[in-house]
Formats: C-alpha cells, sequence, structure tokens
C-alpha cells in the first residue's frame, strides 16, 4: 500500500513540506517525507526573493497494487456505485456490476442492497454510510490535472460556466467474491 519513491525536484520556500498530500502523475498519492538524500546549490533569480534548490529526496506514497486487498468505510452511495473513504484517501468508487450480485439501488434510502438468497428465502444486506468494507482494487486512473492555458473557443464560453473539477487519482474497487463487502457480512457468530 505504501513505496518509497525517489523525486527530484527544485523547490522553493517550504515547498517540500507543502507536497505532502499531492498527487504524483503515474506515482500515486505523496504521504510524507521520507528522508532528503541530496542538495544541490541554492540560486536566487532576479526579481524573485525565494532561494530555489535542486533537492533529491524519498517520499511515503500511497499506490495501492491492482488486486491488493483494503479495508474502508462507505462514504455515500449513488446510482453510479458505492463511494469509499480511507480516512486519508477519498477517491474510490465500486461500480454496480462490481457489487455481489443480486444488487440494486434503493431510491429511498440511497444505498445499495445486496438481495442474499438462502434456503429460507431473500435477505436484504444494506450497504449503509460509516459501515467498513473490504474491497479489491482492479483499476487505477490518473488525470493530468496541470493547468493549462485556455483555448479561444473555451475562452469564450469558460466565463458563464465553471468545468467540473476531476480527481487526479481514482481507485476503482471489487466486493463480487466471497469475503468481501461489508465486515458485518462476514463476521462468525
Amino acid at each position: 500500500m505504501g513505496v518509497l519513491v525517489f523525486i527530484h525536484r527544485t523547490v522553493g520556500g517550504d515547498r517540500l513540506r507543502r507536497s505532502q498530500q499531492e498527487v504524483v502523475y503515474n506515482v500515486g498519492l505523496c504521504i510524507c517525507l521520507f528522508d532528503i538524500t541530496k542538495l544541490e546549490d541554492a540560486y536566487v533569480f532576479p526579481g524573485d526573493g525565494a532561494s530555489h534548490t535542486k533537492v533529491h529526496f524519498r517520499y511515503v506514497v500511497f499506490h495501492p497494487f491492482l488486486d491488493e486487498i483494503l479495508i474502508g468505510k462507505i462514504k455515500g452511495c449513488s446510482p453510479e456505485g458505492v463511494h469509499v473513504s480511507l480516512g486519508f484517501f477519498d477517491d474510490i468508487l465500486l461500480p454496480p456490476e462490481s457489487l455481489q450480485q443480486p444488487a440494486k439501488f434503493d431510491e429511498a434510502e440511497q444505498v445499495w442492497v445486496w438481495e442474499y438468497e438462502t434456503e429460507e428465502g431473500a435477505h436484504d444486506l444494506y450497504m449503509d454510510t460509516g459501515e467498513e468494507i473490504r474491497f479489491r482494487v482492479v483499476d487505477e486512473s490518473f488525470v493530468d490535472t496541470s493547468p493549462t492555458g485556455p483555448s479561444s473557443a473555451e475562452a469564450a464560453s469558460s466565463s458563464e460556466e465553471l468545468p467540473k473539477k476531476e480527481a487526479p487519482y481514482t481507485l476503482v474497487g471489487s466486493i463480487s467474491e466471497p469475503g468481501l463487502g461489508l465486515l458485518s457480512w462476514w463476521t462468525s457468530s
């Protein structure tokens, strides 16, 4: 779940400290600074009072492996699936096709329901907000959120509507296997 990653950057001011909770494209979510391996010369550029130093350092990065099993809490449910949080990372989605089947979305209560079949009949097992859930990581997606200049067509329309903000790093999970799903489903009695 956590890996050490070597990063080389030119930093100024408290930029190194502010890198925590930053997503590095195709690397993962930076959790904390592990150590600094090398500092190069510092420079002060004309018109800029800050010193700029090339720094080589290692960060502890959250980047789960595909097929890794994680435990989180249900943040909410919507027709697009179950949204899960790990406490420090919230961009996890369990889409409807990855839930225990047969599953249905209860519009009135805004929860997903697993219709568990037994010899005595069907039992509805609800996926309520705040419940702990065990899931398998099946996919990840990085979106480059670097700032870009507007094109001439976008510049005219952007004053009227704000673009939807995308998460720079998202995970897709699955609970469609025995032992996965709410922890309360699998407790021995």
